[in-house]
């Protein structure tokens, strides 16, 4: 999958911090995938496809893989105060969530503009 997202894998509750502290100084993705939904294969698909080039290096994209780090999943709900839903995109500034998307309302959010 060619991509212009360099995706860091979201694998521990502990990275949640880590988040947070990054998101003090730059914006920070979190996207949420059921690698066997074909709703959400399609959503990443396009997500991926659809990155700017020129916000590679303005957003750091976490990935969780939620039919493995389910407990992951559930403790960013519960630190950002989103409801799970797959696939969803949680976009973080400050320590708190800025945007929640999911499903194909994913794939109409135009981070350019957010970014600026």
């Amino acid at each position: 999958m060619q991509s212009n997202i360099n995706w860091i894998p979201l694998t521990s509750v502990a990275q949640i911090e880590e988040v947070k502290k990054a998101s003090k100084s730059k914006l920070v993705g979190i996207f949420k995938h059921s690698t066997r939904c074909i709703i959400s294969k399609t959503v990443i698909n396009n997500f991926n496809a659809a990155f700017p080039e020129s916000l590679a290096d303005k957003i750091d994209m976490y990935y969780i893989d939620l039919l493995n780090y389910r407990e992951v999943s559930n403790e960013v709900g519960y630190a950002f105060q989103v409801m799970h839903q797959s696939p969803q995109l949680l976009l973080i500034k400050d320590g708190v969530t800025i945007l929640n998307a999911s499903h194909y309302d994913i794939t109409q959010i135009d981070l350019e503009k957010i970014v600026k």
